[in-house]
């Protein structure tokens, strides 16, 4: 999750993600060198008087401010065309999850796995235990398999809203009548965090998101322990 002065992105815990920070620093790098030339060329214009009588007329300088500018453009697009592609890649997944948004909190359902639908809620601040945060916790997290491909289905019960959560990588709108499907995973265990990105309200900042991926086989006992409870 974010902290204070922090300057860059989220850590990376999924695939996605750390190709976007990656992309992200390439861009960064090439936007600093054209930055730094065109500012070096700008000093340059003000400190001296030199100048070359052919240079309004040269072929060649044309041709390079002309077929540089476009290999920049292709340098940017490639990565950038990948990594979209990469998103919306739908392989088979181990679990789908469906999040419906509604004013103002978040409903899950497994869909493998029959009657587990719950609510998710802000946490008041006046529940909150040692080490919680304040607007980020929720009263059920949102329990899920590391290193496992999971599909979700999000959509909304009223109004737009937008699922998000930043340390994977994904955000996508909830939107009614209509289903948007995400593929995500997590290549480590914790507590991530996200909220709703979309303004659908005067409480649209408590709709916070809490992700919660465990090992594999004490994913299955939860959800067993969940089932027989629900019977």
């Amino acid at each position: 999750m974010g902290h204070p002065t922090q300057l860059g992105l989220q850590n990376a815990t999924s695939p996605i993600m750390e190709e976007l920070i990656a992309f992200h620093d390439h861009a960064l790098m090439i936007i600093f060198l054209i930055s730094s030339l065109v500012l070096y060329i700008m000093s340059l214009m003000l400190t001296t008087k030199l100048t070359h009588t052919s240079t309004m007329n040269a072929q060649e300088i044309e041709m390079i401010w002309t077929i540089l500018p476009a290999i920049i453009l292709i340098m940017i697009a490639l990565p950038s065309l990948r990594i979209l592609y990469m998103t919306d890649e739908f392989i088979m997944a181990y679990l789908t999850l469906k999040a419906i948004g509604h004013q103002w909190y978040w409903s899950y359902e497994y869909s493998d796995y029959e009657g587990l639908i719950f609510g998710s809620y802000i946490m008041p601040t006046y529940f909150l235990e040692p080490g919680e945060f304040r607007l980020l916790e929720v009263d059920n997290r949102t329990t899920l398999p590391m290193e496992a491909d999971i599909r979700m289905l999000v959509s909304s019960h009223d109004v737009l809203h937008s699922w998000a959560v930043p340390s994977l990588g994904v955000k996508t709108d909830a939107i009614p009548g209509r289903l948007n499907q995400i593929t995500l995973a997590s290549m480590r265990p914790g507590l991530f965090y996200g909220q709703c990105s979309e303004i659908c309200g005067s409480n649209h900042s408590f709709m916070p998101i809490v992700l919660e991926f465990i090992y594999f086989q004490d994913f299955e006992v939860w959800a067993s322990y969940l089932y027989i409870v629900s019977l």
